[in-house]
């Protein structure tokens, strides 16, 4: 591990205070991680699960802990008659919200999932990642701009802007790269109400990278700058500043947050 690494983390002001944010995918990993930091700068949360109901609740309960108010829905984002009413449940929660985080996504890298033939990863990926993230912009979008303020943030990936060879960078090159790309767009449709930025991690140790060969170990430290892998908090951390006043002068950005990818 690098010297850099002692820098990591700090004190969390509040930032969010009196705040309320929805998390989509948000009872593990990255998810997880944007949440409870949110809770700590002092945000309400809303905690959303496609499947995940008792982490999302122990989720939920982490953030009851820190002092602030939170609540889980479990839907299924493939369904697109999901959506709207998931919003609707997040606007009854605290009257109003803030922050939206389209976090969920499919794993398709591990579990029963990594199996599945390049077409039905390709169909999942399109449905939850892409699909759902669009029409959950739209749909808050549209409430936020009505109330005059707001805050969308969009999970994208690094290398969808460079290339990745293989199944997984094709399939998550083109689910990630669409929603990078929508993202700059539905800035300018919300604009100068509502924000929307777009995360683009690297290499972040979530389920994936714990249990990942020898050999993607040593790619994710030695494509890094920094020499190391990311972790969730190191994306959440990110996606706090973005959706703080601190960040009111940058809208429809892609973000990287990968410690300087070097490309082999």
């Amino acid at each position: 591990m690098s010297s850099a690494s002692h820098s990591r983390g700090g004190d969390v002001s509040a930032s969010l205070a009196g705040q309320v944010a929805v998390v989509t995918g948000g009872a593990r990993g990255i998810g997880r991680a944007i949440a409870l930091e949110f809770a700590r700068a002092g945000a309400d949360v809303f905690v959303h699960t496609g499947q995940a109901r008792d982490a999302a609740l122990a989720v939920a309960a982490e953030i009851r802990a820190l002092g602030r108010a939170a609540e889980v829905a479990v839907c299924d984002l493939a369904e697109s008659a999901s959506w709207s009413k998931l919003v609707d449940q997040a606007g009854a929660f605290r009257g109003s919200v803030d922050v939206w985080v389209n976090n969920a996504g499919v794993d398709v890298l591990t579990g029963a999932a990594a199996a599945w033939p390049f077409e039905r990863k390709l169909d999942a990926l399109w449905r939850i990642d892409v699909a759902a993230t669009v029409g959950l912009t739209r749909l808050v979008g549209r409430r936020m701009k009505a109330a005059g303020r707001g805050v969308i943030l969009n999970m994208g990936w690094d290398q969808a802007a460079t290339g990745m060879a293989g199944d997984s960078g094709e399939l998550f090159g083109l689910a990630k790269g669409a929603i990078m790309a929508f993202t700059k767009s539905a800035a300018l449709g919300l604009a100068p109400e509502v924000r929307v930025n777009c995360l683009a991690p690297g290499w972040i140790k979530t389920a994936w990278g714990e249990h990942a060969s020898e050999a993607w170990q040593k790619r994710a430290v030695r494509e890094s700058q920094l020499g190391l892998w990311g972790t969730p908090d190191d994306v959440a951390r990110v996606a706090r500043w973005l959706a703080s006043d601190d960040a009111a002068f940058l809208t429809g950005q892609i973000i990287n947050v990968d410690g300087g990818f070097r490309p082999r």
